[in-house]
């Protein structure tokens, strides 16, 4: 098929992506003359583009090497999540946010039970906040080293990566000591958490963030000094701060462009008002400043850290509230109470009152929140997420517009969108 025809284009137009292709031309149809992509190139990169950050599809309109229109589509994984928590109890949901930014579960997993219990009306024990408040820490840092590790591969430098997923590995084994998984933990419990924290796992906590400066500034002496990659990333895929609002942007990528919002000290919740940390944020708005963001936010987590291992009190980790809490197992294997109330809740669910309710956190990309529609029953009527992978995604577009192709893919790395939670 020839694109630089009339015939061409209009077959083009006829295939299942039409809209998308006729929003890429720029123009109606009816418009189109004789040889309108006469200097253009209609390029497809994804949705298997390794460098897509997932099933991410981009479409883009090129002159020569230069982007003129760039389209994100989004709906390749077809998971259908929002829909599915439909016809699932609150509690039966926890473990598919597991798989929303399957780079932080933990976070996800804290995000959803702070939604279902303030539907629910219901408040956790303190000590569980705060073993909350470390988990969704360590998630950021998991997280951002991910984060760190890709955005530095797709300038070319995998050493980098490598490093990074050391670190992982050893906050994979704390997680794994914490709640029993590595990857998918549905941690998280309405009401609190699954079990406490054991020592064993606080100890190796404590040896890891006692060695992590080291390990972080050795990796960024890698790049920081590094005048080929300085060059590749400083000055490219701008978004000034007008614009970043303008957009909806969040998290680090918002925040690179000079935007003091983060919710863990604009709209407090768990224990972040009783700790002491910093707002990163950089001017440049361009992929070394979101990039940068990210690695002192690592810094910010870690001075978190110890203040939530001398802080945290003893205590229960999760509330005694019959008619929304799941009862320990041991205390329904012994207990004709727990029994019948641990029946009603895995059959007909925990049922808030009839309502809205609104619920975000700062997730390490930015605001992740779960709207609620409670009709009364034991599963929602209706919810929706606010993930900040789409958010961020709106903003590739005018990033990449006027960008060299090559480009786009440090674009993508700088916004580190998760696709698992885009396309929900």
């Amino acid at each position: 098929m020839n694109i630089k025809t009339k015939e061409g284009v209009d077959t083009l137009l006829r295939n299942r992506h039409s809209k998308i292709y006729k929003k890429l031309l720029g123009q109606d149809t009816s418009l189109i003359i004789d040889d309108p992509l006469e200097n253009d190139m209609v390029l497809n990169m994804g949705p298997q583009h390794p460098a897509t950050h997932g099933v991410l599809r981009v479409l883009l309109r090129l002159d020569g090497e230069t982007v003129i229109n760039c389209i994100p589509e989004l709906g390749y994984l077809h998971r259908g999540y929002e829909k599915l928590a439909e016809n699932v109890t609150y509690h039966e949901f926890i473990p598919h946010t597991d798989r929303l930014d399957y780079l932080s579960p933990l976070s996800n997993n804290v995000a959803i039970t702070l939604a279902i219990e303030n539907s629910l009306g219901i408040e956790t024990p303190i000590r569980a906040q705060w073993i909350r408040t470390l988990v969704a820490e360590l998630a950021r840092i998991s997280s951002h080293l991910m984060a760190m590790g890709s955005t530095c591969m797709d300038a070319g430098a995998l050493t980098m990566l490598l490093w990074t997923f050391t670190e992982r590995e050893k906050l994979y084994d704390i997680i794994e000591l914490i709640c029993g998984a590595r990857f998918t933990t549905s941690y998280t419990r309405i009401g609190g958490v699954a079990n406490d924290i054991p020592e064993d796992a606080l100890a190796k906590l404590k040896v890891w963030m006692d060695d992590f400066p080291s390990q972080l500034q050795y990796a960024e002496k890698l790049v920081n000094r590094n005048k080929i990659f300085l060059n590749r990333v400083s000055g490219i895929c701008h978004v000034p701060r007008e614009k970043a609002i303008e957009l909806g942007l969040t998290g680090p990528t918002l925040r690179g462009s000079g935007v003091p919002r983060d919710l863990r000290r604009d709209e407090p919740y768990l224990v972040y008002n009783e700790l002491d940390f910093d707002v990163i944020t950089y001017t440049e708005g361009d992929v070394w400043a979101r990039s940068m963001v990210r690695v002192q936010e690592m810094k910010q987590s870690l001075k978190m850290l110890y203040q939530i291992l001398d802080k945290m009190p003893k205590g229960d980790v999760i509330a005694k509230k019959p008619k929304a809490v799941l009862p320990r197992k041991a205390e329904v294997y012994t207990k004709m109470e727990e029994l019948i109330n641990d029946f009603m809740l895995i059959n007909f669910g925990a049922a808030p009152e009839s309502g809205e309710t609104y619920t975000a956190i700062e997730a390490p990309k930015g605001e992740l929140g779960f709207f609620i529609v409670s009709d009364g029953t034991g599963h929602p009527w209706k919810m929706k997420i606010r993930s900040p992978s789409t958010s961020n995604l709106q903003s590739l577009a005018y990033m990449v517009n006027g960008s060299m192709i090559a480009d786009v893919i440090l674009a993508i790395g700088s916004i580190d969108p998760v696709m698992g939670e885009a396309d929900k």
